[in-house]
């Protein structure tokens, strides 16, 4: 019996089979670390979050500011969470005072950087563009030009990972 493609279900059926393909072959591994050799070296809150901070610096200056960036063990890839922002709109003393936060999956605590930066893009982009609409995949894309290609290798990684384990 072979392992449902998750990750990929939205991807066409030609895509699904070069991947199951991989997969049978044992060459999916390979493949992705060839691609991507090496982890990034974000391992820490803070490292994450001097990370996010600067490429939200470099692409959305104008954008509200971030008060929390961390990794979340609780976010399981399995309920097709990578990431998380909260917006936490309160009033205090007559102003309206609001929050945003990013988690990413604790996951990508080991991981290619491109992986971790196609996540935080992806958050990123949520700051400004709640939905997943046109607009948003226009601002991924602003930030980082291959995000679909990068968006399909992480979910061949996630793909690989839980099927057979560490990749790294």
């Amino acid at each position: 019996m072979t392992e449902p493609l998750k990750y990929l279900a939205t991807y066409a059926p030609t895509l699904k089979a070069q991947a199951q393909q991989m997969l049978s072959q044992n060459t999916l591994a390979d493949y992705l670390r060839t691609k991507y050799p090496d982890c990034h070296r974000f391992t820490r809150d803070h490292e994450l979050r001097d990370y996010v901070q600067a490429l939200k610096s470099r692409h959305m200056k104008k954008s509200a500011p971030l008060s929390k960036v961390i990794y979340d063990k609780k976010i399981h890839v399995i309920n097709n969470a990578l990431g998380l922002h909260t917006y936490i709109s309160r009033i205090q003393g007559g102003k309206l005072k609001s929050k945003n936060e990013i988690r990413i999956s604790s996951v990508f605590k080991k991981s290619p950087e491109a992986f971790l930066k196609m996540i935080v893009v992806h958050e990123l982009a949520h700051l400004k563009e709640k939905a997943h609409n046109k607009a948003f995949y226009q601002l991924c894309r602003h930030m980082l030009s291959d995000y679909h290609q990068l968006e399909l290798d992480m979910r061949l990684y996630l793909t690989e990972l839980e099927i057979n384990g560490e990749v790294y």
